[in-house]
């Protein structure tokens, strides 16, 4: 049984009319992957107000890893309004904001002495483990790395590399440095991914050594696997340089764990993959399962180095929002959602590798477990960025039932998100949409 169902043209006509309404009412800025205004959702699939339905590989950019509107997290959203609606941790606390900082404690990655900080953003989360850094090391200097994505807000918007998201908004934040990533496919000498781990951390170590010195950094953050970036994995190798480094010069090291966190990458946080730990580690998107909340969690020392009162928020670790995020920790521990989540890693890897066999266009196959993506080029021997082509697969594949995202600093790559929970029934007729896509490319 076919879980896409499309009835009208792609918009449809519902669709045009409230996209009009969009574009006379709302700013400029928010952009849109599809023309589609969804009505409902249900597990890994999305009917739009004309009752088109539509297999979901985006997810809502990696937040509903456990489905839409997954039972278990419906179920404890529901118990907790009845008893409130709104509460402000700082005016009364409530015991569900300190049971989910004991879950991240507990959860994330690192042997030692751990507390919590809830908000509502990937960028505040960002933004305040930034602050905790500095009034911790009493240093300035923050580095992150090319190709990443941090946020939007101002010092989250500084420490993001891709120009888009900058355009017109300075002057930035001070004393932020940006560092060369190991991007293996594109390293501009080539190499293997120790080579290009090695030479990437000599550039690191000039960087730091001789640019800023050592002692006037506060804090390195980094994605495990970038997101926005087109899905790079940061290599073993490099990391944990990079976690030695830090170690050694007394540095904070953020893991910025916001989109492949939760089971993203088929571990609950991709660091258990890089075999390092973090001093600070943010997340947020698949921590609330739907619902708007974001964390910092790390070394006590650290994460108390704010005065009382420094930090905080009216909505951050919202009641609705902890009854979510702690229905997310339970739907891991109780069931196969980890298992399943490899197991995509396995179908997906094996998918993709054929299309980079058979494809000209595709160039390169990369990611860490499900969290993968494709990049596409003009052709392999240049290896020239195809934004186009990428514009183009995401607008086929959409019209013809299933949501895809482009991503990369050149966007030119297809990341795949689907829900982690989806069927197999569903997720081959996705990828094969998605074939027939790359197909037609080649014709």
């Amino acid at each position: 049984m076919s879980h896409i169902k499309i009835q009208t043209e792609i918009p449809g006509p519902k669709s045009q009319a409230l996209f009009r309404e969009r574009q006379r009412e709302v700013a400029r800025g928010p952009f849109h992957v599809t023309p589609i205004f969804a009505a409902r959702t249900n597990g890994t699939t999305i009917e739009d107000v004309d009752g088109n339905h539509f297999i979901d590989f985006a997810a809502g950019i990696g937040v509903v890893n456990l489905g839409h509107r997954n039972e278990r997290v419906m179920d404890a959203i529901c118990a907790e309004r009845e008893k409130s609606l709104h509460l402000s941790f700082n005016v009364t606390p409530y015991e569900s904001y300190v049971r989910l900082c004991q879950k991240l404690n507990e959860s994330t990655p690192g042997s030692f002495s751990k507390k919590t900080f809830l908000a509502n953003s990937g960028a505040e989360a960002v933004e305040n483990a930034v602050k905790m850094a500095r009034a911790f090391t009493k240093r300035q200097a923050v580095i992150s790395f090319e190709h990443g994505f941090h946020g939007r807000t101002y010092l989250a918007m500084t420490l993001t590399s891709k120009g888009l998201y900058r355009q017109g908004f300075g002057p930035f934040a001070s004393e932020v440095y940006t560092a060369a990533f190991p991007y293996v496919y594109r390293w501009p000498t080539g190499g293997n991914r120790q080579e290009v781990a090695d030479a990437c951390f000599r550039e690191f170590e000039n960087l730091v050594k001789i640019r800023i010195l050592p002692s006037h950094v506060a804090a390195v953050i980094f994605e495990p696997v970038q997101g926005e970036g087109g899905f790079l994995p940061m290599p073993r190798e490099f990391a944990v340089k990079l976690r030695n480094f830090c170690t050694e010069h007394q540095i904070v090291l953020i893991a910025d764990e916001i989109q492949c966190g939760f089971g993203r990458t088929g571990t609950l946080f991709a660091c258990e993959q890089l075999g390092i730990e973090p001093d600070l580690l943010t997340s947020a998107k698949g921590l609330g399962g739907g619902m708007p909340i974001s964390a910092v969690t790390g070394r006590s020392e650290i994460m108390d180095a704010p005065v009382e009162g420094a930090i905080g928020g009216t909505f951050g670790g919202h009641p609705l929002s902890c009854a979510a995020a702690l229905a997310v920790f339970r739907e891991f521990e109780t069931s196969d959602a980890l298992d399943k989540a490899k197991a995509l890693g396995v179908v997906l890897e094996k998918r993709m590798y054929h299309w980079l066999e058979v494809f000209p266009r595709v160039g390169d196959v990369r990611g860490m477990g499900p969290m993968l993506a494709i990049e596409l080029v003009t052709d392999k021997s240049s290896k020239t960025p195809d934004a186009a082509a990428a514009k183009k697969l995401v607008q086929y594949c959409y019209t013809h039932g299933v949501i895809v995202m482009s991503s990369g600093s050149f966007g030119n790559a297809i990341r795949f998100l689907m829900p982690l929970t989806i069927d197999s029934e569903s997720l081959a007729e996705g990828l094969d949409v998605v074939e027939a896509g790359l197909a037609e490319l080649h014709q």
